[in-house]
């Protein structure tokens, strides 16, 4: 049911990095991101996948992932979104859609990801030599999740809603009640 799958998919940060990701399977959620809608169906979004180690490593120096996962912790595969700038110089929403697809498939399959912004574009450009005609625009990590979560709900009203940790390492996500959310 997809609802059981939006509650299990969270933002994975640390990883039991010695379980791989294989091609096929970036292969795979790159197609649901394709099959999902997009503005003006331009369809602007190319996608580097990176499931080996050594392309990893270089990732991994040029993000900024929350939690700081330690060596040995951190994601098992990437999916680097690009924006084609020869088909739109903006491209809206389609990142988040397609990302949000792709991490579903992965919940799907028992793995975990996280959606990354923060990004040294410039130098990770460079590191994989990317023709000037793409832009990175979100990199989308994976692997099978070290961390468990919990929802909870959020205390009413509260402007806060972070997360934390407990001392079994079990992540708790506050989400606001869904009678806070909806205006009359």
């Amino acid at each position: 049911m997809l609802k059981d799958l939006i509650k299990q998919n969270r933002s994975v940060r640390k990883y039991v990095q010695t379980v791989s990701v294989s091609r096929e399977t970036l292969v795979e959620l790159v197609d649901l991101a394709r099959l999902s809608a997009s503005g003006g169906n331009r369809q602007a979004l190319k996608f580097m996948l990176s499931w080996e180690p050594e392309r990893n490593a270089v990732i991994f120096k040029h993000i900024g992932l929350a939690g700081n996962p330690a060596e040995g912790e951190q994601p098992s595969a990437y999916i680097i979104i690009l924006g084609d700038t020869q088909i739109a110089k903006e491209y809206g929403v389609d990142p988040g859609i397609a990302a949000q697809s792709m991490l579903l498939g992965a919940t799907e399959k028992g793995l975990g990801g996280c959606m990354i912004g923060m990004i040294n574009r410039k130098r990770l450009h460079q590191a994989f030599n990317i023709p000037s005609r793409y832009e990175i625009v979100l990199i989308v990590s994976f692997g099978q999740p070290k961390e468990g979560f919990v929802i909870e709900d959020a205390e009413k009203d509260s402007l806060s809603t972070r997360g934390w940790w407990d001392e079994k390492g079990i992540r708790h996500v506050p989400k606001r009640k869904l009678e806070e959310l909806i205006v009359e």
